[in-house]
């Protein structure tokens, strides 16, 4: 008897380790687990590493060259093709 009172101590430390907290219990319904939803949401936002306003600045300057340069390119592309099936249309007709 005295096992299985230890196991399921051990068992239920186990589960809150994992989980963070007490297990949910089934009858807590919508609102208790969007509630644990909530919370959990928050601990986890607090273990975010956010960026530096330095790197932040840094890394939006990359994105905004690299999209231009892609706009670009995709941009010559397209008037290329364009170019190119209406010399081809022109032709055959």
């Amino acid at each position: 008897m005295q096992q299985a009172a230890g196991a399921q101590g051990i068992e239920v430390m186990a589960t809150e380790v994992m989980t963070g907290g007490p297990e949910l219990q089934p009858g807590r319904g919508r609102i208790g687990r969007f509630v644990q939803f909530l919370r959990d949401v928050r601990n986890e936002l607090r273990k975010v590493t956010w960026p530096t306003f330095d790197e932040l600045k840094k890394a939006t300057t990359v994105i905004v060259i690299f999209v231009t340069i892609l706009g670009i390119a995709i941009g010559l592309m397209d008037s290329f093709f364009q170019w190119l099936f209406v010399s081809l249309v022109a032709r055959m007709f």
